[in-house]
C-alpha cells in the first residue's frame, strides 16, 4: 500500500475544498461573528504568513490563551500545519503554574485574547523564553497594553498574504501540546503528533462514539484549551460540521440561548456545564429540539440529573470519558441495538458508565497482581491503555514517565474502574481517591452520586478521614440548593442515604458548604476539600 503520511493539513485541505460555505460562527467580543470554511482557510493562511514573519520555525512552540473563539480555531490549523506546536494555555491554572508551563514549554510566541491582557500582563517579566505576543480582538485598534513586542492579531492578518504553500511533514510531527492539572507537584506536558490527532479525529466521528457529521452543529463548551476542546474542532473541520464557538466568559443564559438560535446538534461539556444549564432550563422556556446529543466528560453525572435532562429535552447525556494524556477520547457510552427495548430504568444504568473502549485502542483493567479483574461490572482494578492516541511520555520529563508505564508498555491511567460482560467501563474513583475502611474499598463518585440525587443537594463531594480502627471512613461535603439551605441537616442525608447505599458506606462526617472547590477544568478539587477538612 502507499505510504501517506496522516496530517492535519489534510483536514484543512478537506475543509476549503469540499465545505467552502459551511458556516462557523463565533460569539466574539462586540457580538457574532460567522464566517465559513472557505474565509476560514484564507484567514489560516495569512496567519501562517505572520507566524513565519514573527520568526517562528518549525518545531517552535507557540502558546494560545484563548477563549473558544474562531481566532483560536485558526492558531489550530495554522500553528500545525507550519510545522510548529500549538501550546494551548490553561487560564485557570494558577499563576505560578502558568508561569510554570510557559517557560517549561518554552514558548516563542503567544497569542492572547484582549480580556486576558491582565494575565499575561502580570507574568510578562518572569517568561523566560517568550519573544513576543499578539492580542487577539475585534476592536478596531489595538488595546493599551504594558507589553512589549507586541502586536495586534487583525493588523498582522491585514497586512498577510491569503495564500500559503503548506509543507508536508511526517505524520509524527509534534503538532500541539497541553499540560495536565497537577493536584501533586508541577503540571506535565503532553504532546499531540499529527497522526494521534487525525486518528482520534477519525475515531470521535464514528457512529458508535461521537457520530460527527457533515450535517451537525457542533457547539464545543469544554474549553479549546484543554486537550483540544476534546478534539472536537478538528473533527467537525474535517467532515465538514458547521461550528459554534461561546467565546468569552459566558454563562447558562448565553448557553441556552445559543444552543436554541443556532440549532445545535452536539454539545459538550463537563458536569458543572450541565448543572448550570439545567438551572437555567428551569428558570426560561428554549427550544434545544435540534439536540441530539449532549457529551459529558471529567466525571460522572448523577442519576437524578441524566434522568431530568431526558424528561425536559428527550436527551440521554451521553457519556465519554478521557484523559490529557489520551488526546482524549478513550470510551464512549451507547447502548447497543438489542437493549432499545430495555426498560427507562436499565438504560439509565446502562448510560450512567462511562461506556465501551473506542474502536483503535486497547484497554485491560488489571489487578495488585497484574493480571486481569472479572468482567462482571463488580471487581475493581485499575484502567491501562494502548493505542496510537495514547501517549508515549511527558514532555522533557522522563522519570516522570518511567511512573506511568507497566514494565510491558500499558499507560496507567491511575482510575480505578470495573468493566461488565458486555464491555461497559464505569470508573469508579481515581486511585487517590478511593477509601479503604476496614479492608474495602469505597468509591468516592458513586458516594457523591447518590448523594446528588437527593432533591436538596446541588453539588457533593467525598473524602477520606482518617480513622484509626478503619484506616479511612467517608466523609461527605455538601451544597445545598439556594431553596433548601437550612432546611436539609447531616441526619436528612444520612437518612436519605441508608436506603441506597451500604452500611459500610455510609458517611461518618457530613459537612455543609457554600461552594465546593474547583480544578481549572471545573473538577472538584479534593486535594483542597482534603486540606480544608483533614488537614492531609
Amino acid at each position: 500500500m502507499m505510504q501517506y503520511n496522516l496530517q492535519l493539513k489534510g483536514i484543512l485541505e478537506r475543509a476549503r475544498h469540499t465545505f467552502p460555505k459551511k458556516e462557523i460562527v463565533s460569539r466574539d467580543y462586540s457580538g457574532i461573528f460567522r464566517y465559513n470554511y472557505g474565509e476560514m482557510y484564507k484567514r489560516v493562511c495569512k496567519l501562517a504568513n505572520v507566524l513565519e514573519k514573527l520568526g517562528v520555525q518549525k518545531g517552535d512552540r507557540v502558546g494560545a490563551l484563548a477563549w473558544n473563539n474562531h481566532r483560536h480555531l485558526e492558531l489550530y490549523f495554522a500553528v500545525p500545519c507550519t510545522g510548529a506546536i500549538l501550546h494551548t494555555l490553561n487560564l485557570r491554572l494558577f499563576i505560578d503554574q502558568l508561569i510554570y508551563v510557559i517557560n517549561h514549554a518554552e514558548d516563542k510566541v503567544i497569542f492572547v485574547d484582549q480580556d486576558l491582557l491582565p494575565l499575561i500582563e502580570g507574568i510578562k517579566d518572569k517568561l523566560t523564553a517568550t519573544k513576543c505576543f499578539v492580542i487577539m480582538g475585534d476592536s478596531p485598534e489595538m488595546p493599551k497594553t504594558s507589553l512589549e513586542q507586541v502586536y495586534y492579531y487583525e493588523q498582522l492578518l491585514a497586512e498577510a498574504g491569503d495564500s500559503y504553500d503548506f509543507p508536508d511533514l511526517d505524520e509524527e510531527t509534534k503538532a500541539a501540546m497541553c499540560y495536565t492539572t497537577a493536584t501533586t507537584g508541577n503540571p506535565k506536558g503532553v504532546m499531540y503528533t499529527h497522526r494521534s490527532i487525525v486518528l482520534h479525529s477519525w475515531a470521535s466521528s464514528m457512529v458508535d462514539t461521537l457520530c460527527v457529521s457533515e450535517s451537525d452543529t457542533i457547539m464545543p463548551i469544554v474549553p479549546m484549551f484543554h486537550v483540544n476542546a476534546w478534539g472536537l474542532p478538528f473533527t467537525a473541520s474535517w467532515v465538514g460540521a458547521r461550528q459554534v464557538f461561546p467565546g468569552a466568559r459566558f454563562d447558562a443564559q448565553i448557553l441556552c440561548e445559543l444552543l436554541q438560535n443556532e440549532k445545535v446538534t452536539i454539545t459538550a461539556g463537563v458536569p458543572t456545564i450541565w448543572m448550570m444549564v439545567y438551572a437555567q432550563l428551569t428558570k426560561e422556556d428554549y427550544d434545544l429540539s435540534s439536540l441530539k446529543m449532549i457529551v459529558n466528560g471529567g466525571s460522572a453525572l448523577p442519576r437524578n440529573l441524566l434522568e431530568a435532562y431526558y424528561q425536559k429535552i428527550g436527551v440521554l447525556i451521553t457519556h465519554a470519558y478521557g484523559m490529557t494524556e489520551t488526546t482524549p477520547l478513550v470510551t464512549c457510552c451507547k447502548l447497543k441495538e438489542y437493549m432499545a427495548d430495555w426498560s427507562m430504568e436499565d438504560k439509565i444504568n446502562i448510560m450512567l458508565k462511562q461506556g465501551l473502549v473506542v474502536s483503535g485502542l486497547d484497554a485491560r483493567i488489571i489487578g495488585d497482581d497484574g493480571n486481569d479483574v472479572p468482567r462482571d461490572g463488580k471487581s475493581m482494578g485499575e484502567l491501562v491503555l494502548k493505542g496510537p492516541w495514547i501517549t508515549d511520555g511527558y514532555y522533557k520529563e522522563p522519570e516522570r514517565t518511567k511512573e506511568v508505564f507497566t514494565p510491558d508498555g500499558w499507560f496507567k491511567t491511575n482510575d480505578i474502574a470495573t468493566i461488565d460482560e458486555e464491555g461497559y467501563v464505569q470508573i469508579c474513583d481515581r486511585a487517590k481517591d478511593l477509601i479503604k475502611s476496614g479492608g474495602e474499598w469505597i468509591s468516592s463518585v458513586d458516594l457523591e452520586n447518590t448523594i446528588m440525587s437527593h432533591p436538596g443537594v446541588a453539588e457533593a463531594a467525598v473524602i477520606a478521614m482518617p480513622h484509626e480502627k478503619w484506616d479511612e471512613r467517608p466523609m461527605a461535603i455538601v451544597v445545598l440548593k439556594p431553596d433548601f439551605k437550612d432546611q436539609v441537616t447531616a441526619q436528612d442525608i444520612l437518612d436519605f442515604l441508608s436506603a441506597r447505599v451500604a452500611k459500610l458506606w455510609m458517611p461518618d462526617v457530613v459537612n455543609f458548604i457554600d461552594e465546593i472547590p474547583k480544578t481549572s477544568v471545573g473538577k472538584f478539587n479534593k486535594k483542597a476539600l482534603r486540606s480544608q477538612f483533614t488537614g492531609v
